[in-house]
């Protein structure tokens, strides 16, 4: 187990205390931290003193509960913006409901009974997703401010980049020496963190507004 996972925290929401319990041995046992909630309105109240730093975390919800249900809790997470991924736990007769909220965005179920292992195992790629995300958003952090550090004729090499165009066509449609393209490229691949101008449109393309506001 990496350091990564074991700062992952694993909320476990579940109206009945021996399942709840039960679990969080389970994965204290196995050197995780676990929280136990018994409603889907504790662990919302939690969530929402989280919202100004999410933290890494993933929540294994019970389908039923009252009187929030676990997709009706879920829901309520995702308006909150909530990043963690979401493992429901169902009785047979839940099924449909939990493979209609992974179709809405949860990440996984699992069906009771289930094997200990099996559990981990679920819990443990969930853990690695939400590792992953945790670091696209921070290399997208990290490309918002390296755009922000751009000089305005940097911006404007940048845009002629990601079309495609080359440093004489460039040169000539900013009216400048195509040594001076050459001098703003590297200063443009530096600042970015790429190698080429295909890497540096791939990354860009994964941010959400686009240079100059706009929209890919």
């Amino acid at each position: 187990m990496t350091n990564e996972l074991r700062a992952v925290d694993i909320h476990i929401v579940d109206d009945d205390a021996d399942v709840r319990d039960g679990l969080a041995w389970l994965f204290d046992s196995r050197g995780y931290q676990s929280r136990t909630w018994d409603s889907g309105a504790a662990l919302l109240e939690a969530a929402r003193q989280r919202q100004a730093d999410w933290g890494l975390a993933v929540v294994l919800l019970d389908v039923r509960m009252q009187p929030l249900s676990g997709p009706v809790t879920f829901e309520q997470l995702k308006a909150l913006g909530c990043p963690w991924p979401v493992l429901f736990l169902t009785g047979h007769g839940d099924v449909g409901t939990a493979v209609g909220a992974v179709k809405n965005g949860a990440w996984d179920f699992l069906e009771k009974p289930f094997q200990d292992n099996m559990l981990v195992d679920r819990v443990e790629q969930a853990m690695q997703a939400a590792c992953a995300q945790t670091d696209a958003e921070r290399e997208a952090q990290r490309l918002r401010q390296a755009l922000a550090s751009l000089s305005p004729r940097e911006r404007e090499v940048l845009d002629q980049l990601i079309l495609g165009h080359y440093n004489k066509n460039i040169a000539d449609h900013l009216g400048i020496t195509q040594r001076t393209v050459e001098f703003h490229r590297a200063n443009i691949f530096e600042k970015m963190g790429v190698e080429s101008a295909i890497e540096l449109a791939h990354k860009l393309g994964r941010l959400e507004p686009m240079p100059g506001g706009e929209s890919k």
